[in-house]
C-alpha cells in the first residue's frame, strides 16, 4: 500500500529506548517488555529491527544515559541509527537503511511520545511510509510541571489521533503489541 516503489517489507523501529530517555517514564517496565516481545517476534520472523538513538550534548555516545536499556539488546547485525533531532529521518541514514531492506511499512515503538515518537511517525508518513504506531509500546515522562497533560493523557491522545491519520496512498494507524505480533509475517 505504501507509495514507495519496490518496498514490500515491514521493519520494527525502536526509537530512543535509552537509559537517560526512559528512566522515570510512564509505565516504563511494561512498555519496555512490550518492545521486547515485538523485537523477539520480529527476529523470529526475520523482520528487520532498526534501533534509533538520540545522540547530542545531553546523550553523549558511549555514556550510560545514551545506552539502550539493559532489557533490550540490539544484535550486531541490526541497523543502528544515530540522530540529533526528533524526527528520526532528519539528517540521518535511516532512509538509506530502510531502502536497502526494501522497507515501506514501519511499526514504531519507543520514547518519547510527545517528542521523538510524534516527530518520527509524522516524518515517516510524509516520506511515503505506511506508519503504524504500537499503542502500548511507546511512553513519555511527566511534563505536567511545564503545563503539559499527564503522560497517560499524552499517550492516549497520540494513539487517538494517529488511529485516524490519513495520507494519499499510505496507511497510518495504531495496533496493540498483541495485534502487531499477529501481523508480523516472515520476510522473504
Amino acid at each position: 500500500m505504501t507509495t514507495l516503489e519496490n518496498r514490500p517489507h515491514t521493519a520494527l523501529l525502536v526509537v530512543d529506548v535509552q537509559n537517560g530517555v526512559v528512566d522515570g517514564a510512564y509505565e516504563r517496565d511494561a512498555v519496555v517488555a512490550n518492545i521486547g516481545t515485538l523485537v523477539e517476534k520480529a527476529r523470529s520472523g526475520r523482520v528487520p529491527v532498526v534501533w534509533v538513538q538520540q545522540t547530542d550534548e545531553e546523550f553523549i555516545e558511549g555514556t550510560e544515559e545514551w545506552r539502550i536499556v539493559s532489557e533490550l539488546t540490539p544484535e550486531d547485525a541490526e541497523p543502528k541509527v544515530l540522530k540529533e533531532y526528533g524526527d528520526s529521518f532528519e539528517e540521518t541514514d535511516l532512509e538509506g537503511v530502510l531502502s536497502k531492506l526494501a522497507v515501506g511499512r514501519l511499526l514504531v515503538t519507543g520514547a518519547q511520545t510527545d517528542a521523538c515518537i510524534r516527530g518520527t511517525i509524522h516524518g515517516a508518513l510524509t516520506r511515503g511510509y505506511d506508519t503504524i504506531l504500537v499503542s502500548d509500546a511507546h511512553t513519555t515522562e511527566d511534563h505536567t510541571s511545564y503545563g503539559a497533560p499527564p503522560p497517560d493523557a499524552v499517550i492516549a491522545h497520540t494513539n487517538l489521533y494517529w488511529a485516524y491519520e490519513t495520507a494519499p496512498g499510505r496507511t497510518a494507524g495504531t495496533v496493540t503489541t498483541a495485534e502487531a505480533v499477529g501481523q508480523i509475517q516472515p520476510s522473504s
